[in-house]
């Protein structure tokens, strides 16, 4: 599981900053995000030794995120985990998507990343409430780093809360982090065969949003092609095609927010 992206990697501090606040390395460790095992273990049994970690771990998480759940929709806030590779276009999207509901739907936005507040401060321009979560080597967002940024973030009730999940198909598919849905983003530029290579992530989401559709008269990308691989791991997935550039097909995606609030 993790330990093939990077996570089982000695645990580096996960820090919690907003935009314009200094950033002190001390405040924030976050001991409880741990992967690593006792040497001991690994000379005897070393195979059960992990899958018993890994189990331990998202069980672990999945309590907590099943709280996180309970405290979101008690308080009417639809909150989304939005996954991608790198260079999706998620945090174009983000922005896009603040500036035009933001006058009839309070948005706050958790941005998860391994170490710059550079999507932060993107998000802050918006005039949207963000914190930024680096994870240091971490290569996802769990439970635990939802519930301490609801903490420092304190969403309004009947609001919708954007979680920019860690760059990463991999180990974000596996990890819960309390939301009412995943919503993964592609662009035409990344190939057509994600859905082949990464089944486990699209079988998790709810909507798959095909962005940059601006650039296929120049690239090799079939859009029909990658929707049926995505059908084909997950029959229930829906789509939109859009272009967070250019603001085609980005109306339905904002119907589609609309409807799930």
């Amino acid at each position: 599981m993790c330990d093939t992206c990077g996570c089982g990697q000695p645990p580096e501090t996960v820090t919690f900053r907003k935009p314009g606040e200094h950033h002190h390395d001390h405040d924030h460790d976050h001991p409880d995000h741990h992967h690593d095992h006792p040497d001991h273990d690994h000379h005897h049994h070393p195979g059960s030794r992990i899958l018993q970690v890994e189990t331990d771990i998202l069980q672990e998480n999945n309590l907590l995120a099943q709280r996180n759940r309970g405290w979101l929709e008690a308080k009417g806030i639809l909150a989304l985990n939005l996954v991608s590779s790198p260079g999706s276009g998620k945090t174009t999207l983000l922005e896009k998507t603040i500036t035009a509901l933001k006058d009839e739907i309070p948005v706050t936005v958790i941005e998860g990343d391994q170490q710059t507040l550079n999507d932060a401060d993107r998000i802050a321009a918006t005039g949207a409430p963000v914190i930024q979560v680096n994870t240091g080597k971490g290569c996802h967002l769990d439970a635990r780093m939802i519930r301490r940024a609801l903490d420092e973030l304190t969403p309004p009730d009947q609001s919708l809360l954007m979680i920019e999940n860690v760059g990463n198909l991999v180990c974000p598919a596996m990890f819960d982090l309390g939301e009412a849905a995943k919503v993964v983003i592609i662009s035409v530029t990344e190939g057509d065969d994600k859905p082949q290579k990464y089944p486990t992530m699209f079988a998790a989401a709810d909507l798959c949003l095909i962005n940059k559709i601006d650039l296929l008269p120049y690239v090799d990308f079939d859009v029909d092609k990658c929707e049926a691989a995505a059908r084909s791991v997950n029959p229930r997935i829906t789509f939109h095609r859009l272009s967070a550039t250019t603001g085609e097909g980005l109306e339905p995606w904002y119907a589609w927010l609309r409807s799930r609030r």
